[in-house]
């Protein structure tokens, strides 16, 4: 069932992803070859912590960090841990924030120092992707409306586009329905009412769209080994358009 927030909800909802978006913005500054992914995970939880928020992904069917940290090939669910960032890295920040039992969701990707014309590539079109389907989050149309944006953009970039992790309903809940693809054939899927909010969360690669998991369990890597980006966002869909809770 897809539920349907209140005003005062999605407003509780929006101080959750100012949090998380101010601490995307102090991650950014941290960004630099010679820091490791588990300085990142140990700064975001400490800073929601110092802002009155829970970490949500950490204990979340046994994750047990509060970032995830996916880093070239890794698609996402990557655990933060010693590997050191070096020029021409690109990795992926992911969290969600609770506040007061309300949730927010956003992830970042990053470039470490100088990245190839081929990296850089790579971010700017997954970023581009992420806002063309929020053009579209608007009342009246369907999901498939943002899928068949970002899918047909990023092919015609001559990405492609991930199939096994998509995008999703949330509230209360980490996970709540819809489910958000970021492919597919347009005016398919749930009608956007005005109270839905959703994470749009496009991640792209630069070769094969298959995707393969380590050991852990989380760690999903692209298939041939190819670079991988991520942007997400968490949508309020209002009478007066998308309205974005994490906006940086």
């Amino acid at each position: 069932m897809i539920m349907i927030k209140t005003k005062e909800q999605i407003e509780q909802m929006r101080r959750a992803g100012e949090i998380l978006a101010a601490c995307h913005r102090e991650i950014a500054k941290l960004i630099r070859p010679g820091i490791t992914t588990q300085e990142i995970d140990q700064f975001a939880e400490a800073f929601m912590k110092k802002n009155g928020a829970i970490p949500e992904q950490k204990g979340y069917n046994g994750y047990p960090y509060a970032t995830c940290a996916s880093v070239n090939d890794v698609i996402c669910h990557g655990f933060p841990g010693k590997y050191v960032l070096k020029d021409g890295d690109i990795v992926t920040i992911d969290m969600v924030v609770n506040l007061d039992g309300w949730l927010a969701d956003s992830a970042w990707s990053y470039a470490v120092g100088n990245v190839s014309p081929e990296a850089q590539h790579l971010l700017d079109v997954t970023k581009n992707s992420l806002y063309k389907g929020i053009e579209l989050a608007i009342v009246g149309n369907r999901i498939g409306d943002i899928s068949h944006a970002i899918q047909t953009y990023a092919e015609g970039e001559g990405l492609s586009v991930v199939r096994e992790f998509i995008g999703h309903g949330i509230g209360e809940k980490m996970h709540e329905e819809p489910q958000v693809p970021h492919y597919g054939p347009p005016h398919r899927g749930p009608r956007l009412k005005e109270g839905m909010v959703i994470t749009i969360e496009p991640m792209l690669n630069i070769g094969t769209f298959r995707s393969k998991l380590d050991s852990d369990g989380w760690t999903a890597r692209t298939l041939d080994g190819s670079l991988s980006a991520q942007y997400e966002h968490t949508i309020a869909i209002t009478a007066d358009g998308p309205v974005i809770l994490t906006a940086q």
